[in-house]
């Protein structure tokens, strides 16, 4: 406790404001347990970027956190590119103080010299990424906490490419951003180097999104579609995508269409949650619309809802969506032909799926750590090939490269094409994917997600993955467990034979068991949430469509006594 006492005392100088000083001079006097878990850590980069409460503390984002962040950013953009025009580009979502705080990740930036663009209101986390490249820029920032609860905001850094920055570059920043003490922080601006932007690059990005996601497809004008933005960015994108596309029956859910950081009709704005589009569920049962889309609050992942066999909207998960996407995508590019460079992406924590449609269309499936930069990476890291299209089982799907993450808009679009598409064939989005059941193996997926928060938290999920290394699972519902691969070891464990072969991407805390029947646990902490997560998968055949509700009952049967087996129910 000394140590973390010091460290708050030292926000106590004159270097920091008068409100800051207040505040921590309240919290030694009054809240130990507050000011503990403020200061016991530096807020630190993980798979998105920086993300947690905001707030004074060194754990906190604040103005502070963040511009010791920019200022080793900075310093680390002037090594690199000495003695050239660096530019950057900042955009920034709707939650409380992203505004103000990228004004201020703007002048930290100015103050070093490096020419910023930063976007006149909030935008969207892809055009971000677009615009990365689009104005030539050597880095992004945009300031959002995803689908985070609204005292959290974050911080997400992209590079030359338009992803998020990955190994070296990420390991280098943060070295840095460790040198630095927060008394080095420049905030002395040079407002001739900010220029604000909007217009040009919103029809720049429309217009990409228009051209990468519309397919022509039939039954438009007969195709209703339910839109909610959860009080987001997306609302500054996704009706005019649509729009330009040829949908004109859209109806947007009005109460979520205003940005708002407090998220009033929701209790989270993560489209994952049912719970965060049951009012657009409800509008579209009441209009007899065809499909529900809503998104996070910047904009990079999207929930789709569409009519199920008994006619009623039923909310689909990532993996589910992103096979659909995937497979239209292939058959598009198939039918003008492959040149044998093609490949899909995906990532360790989502269905395998991924992997048995990739054989059957006779391309390559290269397979991720969990986030987007990842896959961006591997867009950069080979040139020769052609990305079709990847998502990951969270809700976030990419549709080419013009944006190198995560990306609802286009998604949004890509889901309508496909839709509108089956429909006028007779068909539905719902049973396409039924009959992806039928050809490729009927998988079924699960996610538990357990919160531990504060340093307690922390220090509990470090030991449950030491639990899991330690004490392996022998067998998951009555099949034995014939491969452990451990992602923070770089290893792959037969448990039969012993023969142990080494994991070529990147390390990460993630531990995954497969056992002999093909079912399958991945347990990874989040790099940007105090949460656990595991990740389930089992998977049969579908000898024919019209057995599809009493296999998916006998699938969710089994991943039921999974949970149960591993007291995660």
């Amino acid at each position: 406790m000394d140590a973390i006492l010091n460290t708050a005392k030292s926000w106590l100088t004159d270097f920091f404001d008068a409100d800051t000083k207040k505040e921590i001079e309240t919290l030694i006097q009054t809240d130990t347990e507050e000011l503990k878990d403020r200061f016991y850590k530096d807020m630190e980069f993980g798979t998105g970027g920086m993300r947690g409460i905001m707030g004074v503390g060194t754990n906190r984002i604040n103005k502070y956190t963040l511009g010791k962040s920019t200022q080793g950013l900075g310093n680390y953009l002037n090594k690199v590119y000495a003695g050239k025009d660096i530019k950057v580009v900042i955009a920034y979502d709707c939650r409380h103080n992203s505004d103000t705080l990228a004004q201020t990740v703007a002048e930290v930036f100015s103050a070093n010299g490096i020419k910023v663009y930063l976007f006149s209101e909030l935008r969207t986390t892809p055009e971000l990424s677009f615009a990365v490249r689009f104005l030539d820029c050597h880095a992004g920032i945009v300031l959002t906490a995803s689908h985070n609860p609204p005292e959290y905001n974050g911080y997400k850094v992209y590079w030359t490419d338009g992803g998020q920055i990955v190994p070296p570059q990420d390991g280098e920043i943060i070295s840095e951003i460790n040198k630095l003490s927060f008394e080095d922080i420049n905030f002395r601006a040079d407002h001739s180097l900010i220029r604000r932007i909007d217009k040009q690059v919103d029809e720049a990005f429309i217009n990409a999104s228009v051209a990468n996601g519309n397919f022509n497809a039939k039954g438009k004008d007969d195709f209703k579609i339910v839109f909610t933005s959860l009080h987001g960015t997306s609302i500054t994108a996704i009706p005019e995508v649509l729009k330009r596309a040829g949908y004109q029956n859209v109806t947007i859910i009005e109460e979520q269409a205003k940005p708002d950081g407090d998220f009033p009709t929701v209790q989270s704005p993560n489209p994952e949650e049912p719970e965060a589009l049951s009012i657009a569920i409800a509008k579209a049962e009441e209009i007899g619309a065809d499909m529900v889309v809503g998104t996070d609050p910047d904009s990079d992942r999207l929930g789709i809802a569409v009519r199920n066999l008994e006619g009623t909207i039923e909310l689909l998960n990532g993996n589910q969506t992103m096979i659909l996407m995937t497979k239209f995508l292939l058959e598009q590019r198939r039918s003008k032909g492959f040149s044998g460079k093609e490949f899909i992406a995906s990532t360790i924590v989502s269905t395998p799926m991924m992997n048995a449609l990739a054989t059957a269309y006779e391309v390559e499936c290269k397979t991720a750590l969990t986030g987007f930069k990842w896959i961006a990476k591997m867009i950069k890291d080979f040139p020769e090939q052609y990305f079709v299209g990847g998502g990951e089982e969270s809700f976030g799907y990419m549709v080419g490269d013009f944006v190198r993450d995560k990306d609802a808009v286009t998604a949004t679009l890509l889901a309508c094409e496909i839709a509108a598409n089956a429909k006028a064939s007779g068909s539905s989005f719902y049973e396409d994917l039924i009959q992806c059941y039928v050809e490729y193996g009927f998988y079924r997926e699960k996610l538990v997600s357990l919160t531990k928060k504060g340093m307690s938290g922390a220090e509990e999920i470090e030991q449950m993955m030491i639990d899991f290394k330690e004490n392996p699972v022998a067998e998951i519902d009555g099949s034995k467990v014939i491969v452990i691969d451990d992602y923070n070891t770089s290893t792959s464990r037969n448990q039969a034979t012993g023969e142990v072969r080494t994991i070529s991407i990147p390390k990460s805390n993630v531990l995954i068991y497969t056992t002999e029947d093909g079912t399958r646990m991945a347990a990874r902490p989040s790099g940007t949430e105090p949460k656990i997560k595991f990740y389930f998968s089992t998977n049969t055949t579908l000898e024919n469509a019209s057995d599809f509700k009493k296999v998916e009952a006998q699938l969710d049967a089994k991943l039921a006594r999974i949970l149960k087996e591993l007291k995660l129910d």
